[in-house]
């Protein structure tokens, strides 16, 4: 898969159909994957943190998780030409298991959040076979591992936040059977109603920013970052 690299970071350049097929070819081959969503805020971090930036760049799949990502590769004369939100890449491959009978496994967020996001999912997709589930807040990772190899998992939804959450799925992936991982940070929460997403119009022209905005007022610290970093990308060598 073709990837453009952004302030030294990879990001992928694909569609979800795409996304989707080599997801699939990767369960059927016990191909391990490891798919991170990338924002200009992710960016950013990893301009301070060259560890970071070395783990987003091993993952399988760095999908173009936010507007600002459409931009810099426009500004760059790059091909990204839509974005693939970590929700709903999550929402894809659980269509997927749905209709081809994969095994999912959820961790992360807190207990009544991760059980009501199960109950969601189940009602969604009614032929879904969620395996198992553990909050985020166990901290043992060998029990963590054993209950995911145990309930033999394909897709593994893993919900700490970001960068917890890719740092511990780099960490343990190899100790586990499954083949896709992907850090969903606050998916969780938005799938089991905690945690309202944006109108579909909103989602679709790319605003969803706005829209947390509106709702988080405070937020106006981190859009702030979109800023700074479009600057950087102005001003920064080609690197597409």
């Amino acid at each position: 898969m073709k990837k453009e690299k952004i302030l030294g970071v990879n990001v992928s350049v694909t569609s979800y159909e795409e996304l989707k097929n080599n997801v699939e070819k990767d369960i059927l081959n016990h191909q391990k994957s490891f798919i991170v969503a990338i924002n200009p805020e992710k960016i950013l971090k990893a301009r301070k943190d060259e560890k970071l930036k070395e783990l987003l760049n091993k993952a399988t799949y760095q999908i173009p998780d936010g507007v600002g990502i459409i931009y810099a590769s426009k500004i760059k004369k790059g091909q990204i030409k839509s974005r693939i939100t970590g929700i709903d890449c999550m929402d894809m491959l659980c269509n997927l298991a749905n209709e081809k009978g994969y095994k999912v496994f959820l961790y992360g967020a807190r207990e009544e959040t991760i059980k009501e996001a199960k109950v969601k999912l189940e009602e969604k997709y009614p032929k879904i076979n969620i395996v198992g589930y553990i909050n985020g807040y166990e901290k043992d990772n060998e029990k963590i591992i054993k209950e995911i190899n145990k309930s033999q998992a394909d897709i593994v939804f893993v919900a700490l936040g970001s960068p917890k959450q890719e740092n511990w799925i780099n960490d343990y992936k190899d100790k586990m059977s499954a083949t896709i991982f992907q850090g969903v940070g606050g998916s969780f929460d938005v799938i089991s109603g905690n945690i309202k997403r944006a109108p579909l119009w909103m989602q679709k022209a790319g605003l969803e920013w706005l829209y947390r905005l509106i709702k988080e007022p405070k937020r106006i610290f981190r859009q702030l970052k979109l800023v700074k970093f479009l600057f950087l990308i102005l001003f920064s060598k080609k690197e597409i």
